[in-house]
């Protein structure tokens, strides 16, 4: 599982960082990409990276600002370019608008997709559990910006214990529907009458990951509910230390803001991004630094940057 970044600048494109936009790489978990926000200029991105567009099943925007949106009509009509790929339908998620935005732009563009888009239009008091698979849940909750913008909790379920498969090898267990039994926790009878305990072949379920990845918002309650206890949390970090008054005035947080979310909810990791253009690389060395202050484990991410989620 990782996050790559493919837009960490906030409001406008700088020469270093693209708009906002990020991916979340479930590949070895279901097979999936999922997106989240999609900025101008996120297909122009991607291909500097190894993401294949038709894997991107899932795309959550978290509001509808234009630093966070106006590339979706485009990736989606280069997603449908893949002429030598499966096309694959794609869900929606995000606030109500989010469909009227797609469709009038594909039809006054005259794009036509060779693909279904399922849109999942969220108003405040749908929020709360969005999605459930076999495999993941994702709760949204609203946040505090100067429009409806939502943060996402994406919950790994528990993952099951694994069979040491050479170990009953070693015991003489036949390879077959016994192990079955005993990946399911149940003792198995061998035909010379012994009797092999699932316990001691299986390891304990394993806990999933929880990744909390906010849109746009001042400091509030509801960015503490959403990171409780997440392995990474992705916070916004347009202002800097001593900002707190510009950033309420305008509906963002500071770093300051950000490490002191993370540290209220238990968060293990903390990736800034969605920061100013007028920070230069000296800027943000010294964002890290203070931001450090508060909670440790802080990285300023910049564009294109993959973090593995241990």
């Amino acid at each position: 599982m990782e996050i790559q970044f493919l837009g960490t600048s906030a409001g406008q494109p700088s020469k270093s960082r693209n708009v906002s936009s990020l991916v979340l790489k479930l590949l070895d978990e279901i097979n999936e990409i999922w997106m989240f926000d999609c900025g101008e200029g996120t297909q122009r991105q991607i291909l500097e990276t190894t993401i294949k567009p038709r894997k991107v099943r899932k795309i959550f925007i978290s509001h509808l600002h234009g630093d966070h949106v106006l590339g979706l009509p485009g990736f989606l009509s280069s997603r449908s370019f893949q002429a030598n790929d499966e096309q694959t339908d794609i869900d929606i998620f995000g606030p109500v608008g989010i469909r009227s935005y797609v469709l009038s732009s594909l039809r006054v563009t005259g794009s036509r997709l060779p693909y279904r888009i399922h849109f999942h239009e969220l108003e405040e008091k749908q929020l709360g559990k969005i999605f459930e698979s076999d495999k993941f849940i994702v709760f949204a909750e609203k946040l505090d910006h100067s429009i409806l913008s939502i943060g996402y909790r994406v919950m790994q379920k528990d993952l099951e214990g694994t069979l040491d498969a050479e170990g009953l090898k070693k015991a003489g267990v036949p390879f077959g529907p016994l192990f079955g039994q005993l990946k399911n926790g149940q003792d198995v009878t061998l035909s010379d009458g012994r009797i092999i305990h699932a316990k001691d072949y299986l390891s304990a379920p394993k806990k999933g990951k929880i990744i909390t990845i906010l849109g746009d918002t001042r400091k509030t309650d509801a960015s503490v509910r959403l990171a409780v206890g997440a392995d990474v949390l992705v916070h916004e970090s347009t202002y800097g230390k001593g900002d707190e008054k510009i950033a309420k005035n305008h509906a963002h947080s500071t770093n300051m803001q950000a490490a002191q979310v993370a540290k209220e909810a238990g968060a293990k990791q903390l990736l800034l991004n969605h920061v100013s253009a007028r920070f230069l690389s000296k800027d943000i060395r010294q964002l890290e630094k203070d931001a450090k202050t508060i909670f440790e484990n802080t990285h300023v991410v910049k564009d294109l940057e993959e973090i593995i989620i241990k």
